[in-house]
């Protein structure tokens, strides 16, 4: 699952290039004139000292042009790829903070023009936007909701809180080990894009390579479940790099990394829900809506039960449960009216739900 390499498009080098060759052309042109290399020496012929160094700045751009396009090209690829795990409320405040920052440079440096040569100005122009941008645009992220708070009360919008079914997923190692998320995926409740750290690969791929055949199995089996996520209709599955760099444990890397992309968690683990729905962060809890989608019965517990009607074999009462749920008791058709207490025997899941049998707990079975 690490991001496929993409070849540099040799268009947008080129043209990144042919960029960078007319400003050398006229960087050389300049600097010659500066020098006094004008068309009254006449030493070269046809070609003045100007035009010389135009030629020479040309040829040093297009030298120059072709690694500083590829490494242009490259380095907005890894942008992009980063951009991906962002969610839009992330990006578009992060935007607005890169914006901030280039017109705080450039109100800044701009007097500058003013009292030093620009060939000696500008780059430190340009150095000057691309760091406030890359400062504006880090903390326009990580105060997502104080600068689209702010935002939001300017232009007199209330401000929206994303519900954790519209954030991306962060998944952790539990998830991928226990497997049930595939149903939940395939059942329709769960889509979108789910985040896999590094750290949680990391973590399965050594379980996957231990020497101890169950926690083998185990990494093998998360591994597994990861790609046929990864395979479903729907669901757009990522990898992203370890973020939390200061931090060593993988479950505070987990919480670190949803607090920073404004992530909704996603996990089995009960200790690590806790952990990071008092840190702030918000939490689906796959083992908390197993057990709320859990029977209200199984076997052998036992029941107050109202008897209603005869049930079709001899000797069956039937009943049910506070959600509908049809429960035949044994034995108990002579008790019909009355309320009974019953033990459960099994349960059946049929087409049209389920179906629960029960018996009487001692031989008079009433509760008056």
């Amino acid at each position: 699952m690490s991001p496929r390499l993409t070849r540099v498009p040799s268009v947008a080098v080129e043209a990144l290039r042919l960029t960078v060759v007319v400003l050398g052309a006229g960087a050389g042109f300049q600097l010659a004139d500066r020098l006094g290399a004008g068309p009254r020496e006449g030493v070269l012929g046809p070609f003045s000292g100007l035009w010389l160094g135009a030629i020479v700045g040309a040829m040093i751009g297009y030298v120059l042009g072709g690694v500083l396009a590829r490494l242009a090209m490259r380095t907005l690829d890894r942008g992009e790829r980063a951009l991906e795990g962002l969610s839009a409320e992330q990006a578009v405040a992060g935007g607005l903070g890169a914006v901030l920052g280039a017109v705080c440079a450039a109100v800044v440096t701009w007097p500058l023009f003013l009292i030093a040569a620009p060939i000696i100005v500008a780059p430190f122009f340009v150095f000057l936007v691309l760091m406030t941008m890359l400062f504006g645009f880090r903390v326009g992220r990580s105060r997502r909701d104080a600068v689209l708070g702010a935002v939001s009360s300017h232009a007199g919008l209330a401000p929206r809180s994303p519900a954790p079914v519209s954030l991306p997923r962060l998944v952790d190692t539990s998830v991928a080990i226990d497997g049930r998320v595939l149903d939940v995926v395939r059942s329709g409740f769960l889509h979108g894009r789910f985040l896999v750290p590094q750290p949680v690969l990391d973590e399965l791929q050594s379980m996957a390579d231990s020497g101890d055949d169950h926690r083998r199995a185990k990494g093998r089996r998360g591994l597994d479940v990861l790609e046929a996520l990864r395979r479903e209709p729907g669901v757009e599955l990522l990898s992203i790099p370890d973020e939390a760099l200061g931090v060593t444990a993988v479950d505070a890397k987990l919480v670190r990394m949803a607090i920073d992309r404004t992530c909704a968690l996603l996990t089995f683990d009960t200790n690590l829900a806790k952990a990071a729905a008092i840190a702030g962060v918000r939490v689906l809890n796959l083992h908390g809506l197993a057990l709320a989608l859990r029977p209200l019965v199984v076997v052998g517990d036992e029941v107050d039960l109202h008897l209603l009607k005869a049930g079709k074999e001899a000797g069956q009462a039937v009943g049910y449960l506070e959600d509908g749920t049809m429960v035949v008791t044994e034995n108990a058709r002579e008790r019909l009216g009355q309320q009974c207490h019953v033990v459960v025997t099994s349960v059946v899941t049929t087409a049209n739900g389920r179906l629960v049998f029960a018996k009487p707990t001692d031989s008079a079975g009433l509760r008056r």
